[in-house]
Formats: structure tokens, sequence, C-alpha cells
């Protein structure tokens, strides 16, 4: 059952058009992978998904709901949250202070402290900080910290743009492990990532972008077999 629908969007920048048609299905408790080169379109299609920037055509179906025309803080009350690309964190406050603000849609206030403790959990380093200024921290601390203030906010689809951009591997494995275990707690996810092999091998399902529009869509499985993706993306 497709939870986010995807249909026939169209959009850009200015004059500009980037998206040409895209058509995406995101089931429920599935972590979906959207790979494809630099310019292909990734991040307008999470930004217009996400209401940043209005679709021109197409529509965007949330729990069955046409949600294009309205708002991200609508969205992201709906249970709709992207962590965008370059984290965009409040690096003057506090870990504590940035996932507290997180909780800000109204279905996630009443729960911060069950939800810190949640995430917490899931990533330690962020509770052993949790007094330092996230400006002093890691690239890879900061994308934790962008990542668990993305779940504060009590996703039903979260977002996750350019998971890994610039961050040394040791820590990409770190975050790769941190999605297998939210996947395994239910959370359906859609993971915009530049590194095709490791999106390939933590999703279940994953869209191929190529100038605009899905030009190969299936099980990751199957895409990380795929000739045409292996030679494209994967080097093979």
């Amino acid at each position: 059952m497709a939870i986010l629908e995807i249909k026939d969007v169209t959009s850009g920048y200015g004059e500009v058009q980037i998206l040409w048609g895209a058509n995406l299905d995101i089931e429920d408790g599935r972590l979906t992978s959207l790979v494809g080169a630099n310019g292909a379109g990734k991040t307008t299609l999470m930004r217009t998904i996400m209401g940043s920037i209005k679709p021109w055509q197409g529509s965007v179906i949330f729990q069955g709901q046409d949600i294009s025309s309205l708002p991200a803080h609508a969205k992201a009350e709906m249970g709709v949250v992207l962590v965008p690309e370059g984290r965009q964190l409040f690096t003057d406050m506090s870990v504590e202070e940035n996932l507290e603000m997180g909780a800000s849609p109204k279905r996630a206030r009443a729960n911060v402290k069950q939800n810190l403790e949640f995430v917490y959990e899931m990533f330690p380093r962020l509770k052993e900080r949790r007094a330092q200024k996230s400006g002093t921290m890691s690239g890879g601390e900061q994308q934790m910290l962008a990542v668990a203030r993305g779940i504060m906010a009590e996703p039903v689809v979260l977002m996750i743009d350019e998971l890994s951009l610039g961050l040394a591997p040791v820590l990409v494995l770190d975050l790769f492990q941190s999605l297998i275990r939210l996947k395994n707690a239910g959370l359906t996810m859609i993971l915009v990532e530049q590194n095709v092999q490791m999106a390939l091998a933590v999703s279940d399902y994953g869209y191929v972008l190529a100038q605009g529009q899905v030009e190969i869509a299936g099980p990751s499985q199957d895409l990380a077999e795929n000739e045409h993706v292996r030679s494209a993306y994967l080097g093979h």
C-alpha cells in the first residue's frame, strides 16, 4: 500500500524545468532509495514533495489526500519530514536544544521526553554530547543530529537528502546502520544518496532518476544487479 504517491510531477526554479513527469510510489514501512547522477533532479523532487517548491503540474498524494499545494510546515504537521541536504542545524544551540526544536509539530510536542530517549538510544554519541554546541561537532555527528532531529518530529515519512555527502567512510557506515535500525522499527523512509552501492544495499526498493524522470525502478537488489545501473552508477 503506497503511503505517498508522486504522480506526473513537473517542477523547477524560475523558468528552468528540472522535473519532467516524475512518478514514485512510497510503500508504508519500506526504505526507498532515490539515486542518480548529480543534476538528475533528486533534491528538487524532495523539495517539491516537502512543499518548499510548488509543483507546476502533477500531484503529491499522502495517505490518500492531495497535499500538492500545502506549505512545508503543514506537511510536517501531517508527518512528512525532510532532513535537508547540508543539515541546516542551529549551530549556536546545543545538541539537545536542536533536538527539541525538531519536535515543533503539534503531534510531537507531547512526546518530547520519550522521543529524546529513543534518539539517544539510537545515537549514543548524541547523548554524550547533548550539552555541546552543534556547530562544534564533526560533520558525521552533525549529520546524526540532523537525522535525530527529523525523528523528533514523529515522521510518518522521513525523507533524507544526501546522508553521506562529505563524510568519512567509517561514519557513513554508522549512519547507514542507523537507517537499518529505523527501518526495522517500522519507519517509512526515502533516502536520496550519491553512494549508490550503499543506498541499494540498505533499501528495499529503488528509483533511478535521470534528467528529471524515473529511468528505472525496482527492488533494490534487482537494481544492484542491473547491467545498466552497474555500469552507470556502480563502476562495474
